[in-house]
């Protein structure tokens, strides 16, 4: 095992954490010297990529590109990032490094599909929503996609920034009740596509909820032991 992975956060320090919390925990390490190397870039000046990407905020893509170079410069061999938002900028932070990133929405696309899921909801920032990271490839594969109406998409974002301010309960209270909205509607399985919402939901919570940190962990190990 000698790849090294550099993981971009400033996005949410609780999601960065996160990340790297399952990528050790699906290590199949033995001793303290198995782990997988990892090299955290945690940039705290990114700007809220759903405030520029709704024409509301500091352009985020700059600060990202330098983000992405000091993680290469310190030997990263690929780069994940835990933000699903961010990846609306991930063909220009690609041109910029060498090394490769990881597509957190493509992977977990590529799992639902495998699964057979043919409806799933989508649960996410306005910015993800907006930028159509997940649907598009979800309707290209033949996947019904349910998203949040205007208020219950109000409770998604006011959920999703309790939890980033560290107040789970408030959070968990309003992302289970959006849960609860669009799966009445059909669905088989949320996507929580934006990594606060499976720091206060989960399957115990009476719902299939699919993380995409959690498979692009997965993705992360099975790439540093194949």
């Amino acid at each position: 095992m000698t790849k090294t992975l550099g993981i971009m956060g400033g996005m949410g320090p609780l999601a960065t954490v996160d990340l790297m919390t399952k990528i050790i925990r699906l290590t199949p390490a033995q001793n303290d010297q198995a782990h997988i190397h990892m090299i955290v870039d945690n940039y705290p000046q990114i700007p809220d990529r759903t405030s520029a990407i709704l024409g509301k905020g500091m352009n985020p893509l700059p600060f990202m590109i330098e983000s992405a170079k000091r993680l290469e410069t310190a030997g990263a061999d690929w780069i994940a990032i835990a933000c699903n938002t961010a990846h609306y900028y991930f063909d220009e932070i690609q041109a910029s490094v060498k090394i490769p990133l990881l597509n957190m929405p493509k992977e977990t696309v590529r799992f639902i599909d495998k699964v057979g899921l043919k409806t799933i909801a989508l649960l996410a920032t306005d910015g993800t929503l907006s930028t159509n990271l997940y649907q598009e490839s979800l309707h290209e594969r033949g996947i019904v996609v349910v998203e949040p109406d205007k208020m219950t998409q109000e409770d998604v974002m006011e959920g999703i920034y309790a939890v980033k301010s560290g107040n789970l309960e408030k959070g968990k209270k309003l992302l289970l009740q959006a849960s609860k909205t669009v799966i009445a509607q059909g669905a088989e399985a949320i996507i929580a596509a934006c990594t606060e919402i499976p720091l206060v939901l989960s399957e115990v919570d009476g719902f299939k909820v699919i993380d995409p940190t959690e498979i692009v962990a997965k993705k992360i190990v099975d790439m540093c032991y194949e």
